[in-house]
């Protein structure tokens, strides 16, 4: 219903899907493109072209017709980066927040030791996600980070189920190979750079 209101033009209905759906759009061009202020761009990008596209939408899953049109515009965006590489403004960490910026959240509950192991498992997880390559990181966020399925996944990506489902194992072995050798330490980017 919300989408057939917004064909018909009317903004709260489309509001209501950009707010479905901004976390996942946003977290899925993070995932492909690794720049916070990227992924915000490609995001409200991907929302307007969903909506001045909406006449061409035929049915099925709204959800995968909209992120596949954010997986485009992220492969988009990382086409023109690689053309037209940035630096920032203001010098940034490793975690691209400002040097100056103290401005992390912390669990009231958590204690130090707690909070500093969290923070290593998602760098190590966000890490090694991001040496993957990007074929092997799309499959791995749209089927186990937003729980897509197979079929959703294969309208997003445009390829056939048989490649999505070789695809993803190959990501997985791939991600679990770089989170879990005996030295605790990642395998080299070359170990998965062969991307289906």
């Amino acid at each position: 219903a919300l989408i057939a209101d917004a064909v018909k033009g009317d903004m709260d209905a489309f509001n209501q899907l950009v707010m479905k759906y901004q976390d996942m759009a946003y977290g899925h061009a993070y995932a492909l493109v690794g720049d916070p202020d990227a992924a915000d761009d490609i995001t409200q990008e991907s929302f307007i072209k969903a909506f001045q596209n909406l006449f061409r939408f035929r049915g099925g899953s709204f959800r995968a017709w909209f992120m596949r049109i954010v997986t485009n515009t992220s492969y988009d965006s990382l086409r023109s980066f690689r053309k037209h590489p940035t630096q920032p403004l203001f010098p940034v960490d490793d975690y691209g927040e400002d040097i100056e910026s103290i401005n992390r959240v912390a669990d009231p509950e958590a204690g130090v030791e707690t909070i500093f192991d969290r923070k290593q498992t998602a760098e190590r997880l966000l890490q090694a996600l991001d040496e993957l390559p990007v074929n092997y990181r799309s499959i791995l966020t749209l089927i186990d980070l937003y729980e897509l399925d197979y079929s959703e996944a294969t309208q997003i990506l445009n390829i056939p189920i048989g490649t999505v489902k070789s695809r993803l194992s190959r990501a997985r072995l791939c991600m679990q190979s770089k989170i879990k050798s005996d030295d605790d330490v990642f395998l080299p980017k070359a170990a998965c750079a062969i991307a289906v």
